[in-house]
């Protein structure tokens, strides 16, 4: 390594924030990067372990102690080489990936982690100012025709690496613009589109034919599924015109909270709010957005999703923002010891937490509240959980007043309409079943249909996606060529 005493001498730093006062009066990003300085010295605390865990710990498996070293000497150039080996879209998760990579350390033992998420950040912001990230065209074109159904991190990634190699590739998107749950399920202050603008350009130039608001297969009746399409195609005139169709779409059908009241005007799936928000940010007009402004919110569910309503709710300037989550309220510090390599369970507070928010654990929604058909209530009850199994505290009954309600407990499957018009059989969680072998990954049980992402896992990571679209494209390309030179 660069420096071989620097995990001894340099301490972990963190990127900063622009103060929540000021961030919070618009939707732009607000995480102030780390300087190529201090970006090299963030390097130098890479150890020279003999089994760098970190590699492992990424989904996409990046090369994570080269680029390291790379930026410790100045090479930055090549350091976006690296990185550009194992991850399409490093702008995507240098900013929102929740850096396993860092909890898999191996200075995070008993130390904070190399800063590799933001070493990651710096390396890819520096690499587009610089220019270096340029179209990769392919040599030779094999004449084989490709669709890719879902134009999200999953569908891009593959979308890229098939037409690098050859193929004439044509991405779907049932929405108006590319980006799946990237353009129309993260907030603007976490990503902001342009990012995705630039990789639709370089993509457009290496020959990727993008189809927006264009449905594959049908939506069932009410779906609260976002759907901006205004033309659809069948699952029969994909298979007929291309020589193998790529399903990547998001797990999409948002987890439901049936209980009484459900049907109150105020309740939303959170996917019926944070999509509204993003559009209005591109300059659209909507009828009938949903607003948070002097409202008091409830948000239930205390994952990413959760934290996205949340700042979406501040930026609205609601009244009060709380957030339930039904499990007991994690360790503010993990047991390294016991879980190190792995993803740790402890207490993560988001920016959006810092914005302004009060955060309730082991609480169960009961009953939604209203008058003439509107929500003005909550009705909860605090629980405990033994041996497994929930049970509610006696007299721990509250009412907590709301206005707006957004359920974001997680998506249980993908659209189960589209994977019905290809005949796909599903596994017990309703994603396409295809396994990821090395030969014949991702190949479903309907010839030349392959699926990937959150349609063959479920609802995951930007990551994950990233890997499961290249390790697909390969497939892809195995299929239609015999062989393949993608990586995998």
């Amino acid at each position: 390594m660069g420096k071989i005493t620097g995990f001894m001498e340099f301490e972990r730093l963190e990127e900063g924030y622009e103060p929540a006062a000021s961030r919070v009066k618009n939707y732009k990003e607000f995480v102030i990067g780390l300087t190529p300085e201090q970006a090299k010295v963030q390097s130098a605390r890479c150890m020279d372990c003999g089994t760098p865990f970190c590699n492992s710990g990424c989904p996409v498996n990046n090369i994570i102690p080269d680029f390291n070293d790379l930026v410790f000497n100045d090479d930055w150039a090549n350091a976006s080489a690296v990185l550009h080996s194992t991850n399409n879209f490093p702008e995507f998760t240098g900013r929102i990936c929740p850096a396993p990579c860092e909890a898999a350390c191996t200075l995070n033992v008993n130390d904070g982690a190399v800063g590799i998420k933001s070493i990651e950040h710096a390396i890819i912001d520096r690499a587009w100012a610089e220019g270096w990230v340029k179209p990769t065209l392919a040599k030779v074109k094999t004449g084989k025709t490709v669709a890719v159904v879902g134009s999200g991190p999953a569908g891009m990634a593959a979308a890229q690496q098939l037409a690098r190699v050859g193929h004439s590739v044509t991405l779907f998107e049932k929405n108006d613009r590319i980006g799946g749950l990237l353009r129309y399920g993260i907030p603007d202050f976490k990503m902001e589109k342009s990012h995705i603008d630039r990789r639709v350009e370089q993509m457009q130039a290496e020959g990727v034919v993008f189809r927006t608001g264009v449905l594959v297969g049908s939506l069932p009746a009410g779906s609260k599924v976002t759907n901006w399409a205004k033309e659809s195609i069948s699952a029969e005139q994909l298979q007929e015109q291309f020589d193998a169709v790529l399903l990547t779409g998001g797990s999409e059908a948002s987890r439901d909270l049936p209980v009484p009241g459900r049907e109150l005007a105020g309740v939303h799936f959170a996917m019926e709010f944070l999509p509204q928000q993003n559009k209005v940010n591109a300059g659209d007009k909507l009828k009938g957005q949903i607003r948070a402004d002097g409202k008091h919110v409830i948000v239930i569910g205390g994952g990413d999703t959760g934290s996205d309503c949340v700042g979406t709710s501040n930026r609205h300037g609601a009244t009060s923002v709380t957030q339930f989550e039904v499990m007991a309220q994690p360790p503010e510090v993990e047991d390294r010891p016991l879980t190190w390599p792995y993803w740790p369970i402890k207490l993560r507070t988001s920016s959006s937490h810092e914005e302004g928010c009060e955060r309730e654990f082991a609480v169960s929604t009961k009953e939604f509240l209203g008058e003439k058909g509107k929500l003005t209530g909550v009705k909860t009850v605090r629980v405990e959980w033994q041996g497994g199994k929930m049970v509610e505290v006696a007299g721990s009954e509250q009412i907590l007043k709301a206005d707006l309600v957004f359920l974001a407990m997680g998506f249980v499957a993908p659209v189960a309409d589209v994977l019905d018009a290809f005949g796909i059989i599903k596994d017990a969680r309703g994603n396409a079943r295809a396994t990821t072998e090395f030969i014949g990954g991702y190949q479903t049980n309907v010839a030349k249909v392959f699926a990937a992402g959150d349609m063959r896992r479920g609802q995951s990571l930007v990551v994950w996606a990233i890997r499961e679209g290249r390790q697909a494209a390969r497939s892809v390309d195995e299929f239609l060529m015999g062989t393949s030179d993608l990586p995998r």
